[in-house]
């Protein structure tokens, strides 16, 4: 079959997009908060909203693939997220923004389960593995230029004579008392842009491998009766749930307790905690090369739970290097409990992804209850919650028992000495 690279570079502006629309949620909290005079609950049901849309439409999603064409199911996903995002820019007000998430998370989901099967196609199965650590750091750094963005806009809005024609109108249809909601009309002209090249881009015939395609209902109903399954969905919850509890949090934190400006410090350090996430991916890459990986998920969930303790309870320059840090100890966490748990399981491999991926709505469901204890203990009683979800994290390191260990340089070594 003949690669196609441009198609390959249309997925990674798609994993760019996605991110940058994504983790944009924490750093616009303190606003929102502050826009629609909203208790620390409230905002929460935000990314609520956004991430139990995934939990919705990912098996759909899957579904829908197999009657329709990738293109169509994409440009589908990009016209709901435009919508979305539309919504949210043209009535800018609570109930419109929990439409306008819900459709935004809607889309993603539905591109998420597109993208990887277009992605092995078109790069070619022997390349896969390359480029999905290729979209991967891509996704990094779209989630780390999200929040500068978003700095950047709000403060060229704040601007007198602005002289530049997209500024201008931006200040013409943002209110001032919003400007946050810029982004909202920046992600509809992405969204726009997005259409319009892959409508006009020929794609390749994607064949389904069978770990790829939705299995009965019934196969789904039969994993969730095994134990471990069970386990690594609780995993896969708080990991997510950790992930956003954290970065959704940072920026207000640091407005609360440390009086720092959320627009640019707050945004700022959210980007510094996406940023040192990818790069820690890249350190938790060789390590798994050298060490067992639950050793390894072992020392970065020690080491990320120090991090949010000096967070939490340090003084405000620690606090704003502890939560980037969170940020690279966690990055080892989504590859190697999603390795581990499928390393756990003989079969059905595909519906137990599915599962897995369905566990995004600890997204939903953390960052909430953090918001829920803050508004009636103290925003920072609230994110001590966290050392729950990464307390279980911890512990698979403990507790799993793949059926493959990982494979390591020094076991590599030893055994071509055995031969």
């Amino acid at each position: 079959m003949k690669r196609s690279y441009y198609m390959v570079g249309i997925v990674m502006l798609t994993f760019f997009v996605i991110s940058f629309l994504t983790n944009i949620i924490g750093p616009l909290i303190p606003d929102m908060i502050t826009g629609f005079s909203l208790s620390l609950t409230l905002v929460a049901v935000l990314p609520f909203a956004f991430f139990i849309a995934y939990g919705v439409m990912s098996i759909p999603a899957g579904m829908l693939i197999e009657k329709y064409n990738e293109k169509k199911i994409m440009v589908t996903a990009f016209i709901v997220a435009f919508t979305g995002s539309l919504l949210l820019a043209v009535f800018p007000n609570y109930l419109s923004a929990l439409g306008s998430l819900f459709l935004i998370g809607c889309g993603m989901a539905m591109l998420q389960v597109v993208i990887n099967p277009l992605l092995r196609t078109s790069g070619g199965e022997e390349n896969y593995a390359f480029y999905s650590i290729m979209a991967q750091l891509i996704f990094g750094l779209a989630s780390f230029l999200s929040p500068l963005v978003y700095s950047g806009i709000v403060l060229n809005l704040k601007q007198e004579n602005q002289s530049n024609l997209f500024f201008k109108m931006l200040i013409e249809h943002v209110p001032s008392k919003l400007p946050w909601i810029s982004m909202y009309w920046l992600f509809t002209i992405i969204c726009v842009g997005m259409i319009l090249v892959l409508l006009f881009s020929r794609f390749p015939k994607v064949e389904l491998k069978t770990e790829e395609k939705p299995e009965a209902l019934s196969i789904y109903m039969q994993l969730f009766k095994k134990r471990v399954v069970v386990l690594f969905f609780i995993a896969m919850l708080c990991y997510v749930g950790t992930e956003q509890g954290v970065a959704n949090w940072i920026s207000q934190f640091l407005s609360t307790y440390h009086g720092y400006d959320a627009q640019k410090t707050g945004a700022e350090t959210v980007a510094y905690f996406w940023g040192l996430m990818t790069a820690g991916g890249v350190v938790g890459l060789l390590l798994v090369k050298l060490m067992d990986s639950r050793k390894v998920l072992i020392l970065f969930s020690v080491l990320a739970i120090i991090s949010l303790s000096a967070g939490l309870f340090g003084s405000g320059p620690v606090s704003l290097a502890a939560f980037p840090m969170v940020g690279f100890f966690a990055s080892v966490m989504y590859p190697i409990i999603f390795s581990l748990a499928l390393n756990s399981l003989e079969e059905h491999h595909g519906s137990f992804s599915g599962i897995l991926v369905t566990g995004i709505i600890g997204g939903a469901i953390v960052p909430l209850i953090i918001g829920w204890l803050g508004d009636h203990t103290g925003l920072r009683n609230g994110m001590c919650f966290l050392y729950l979800t990464m307390g279980f994290i911890l512990s698979i390191g403990f507790w799993a028992k793949p059926i493959i260990t990982n494979k390591t340089i020094r076991l590599s070594k030893r055994k071509k000495e055995l031969q």
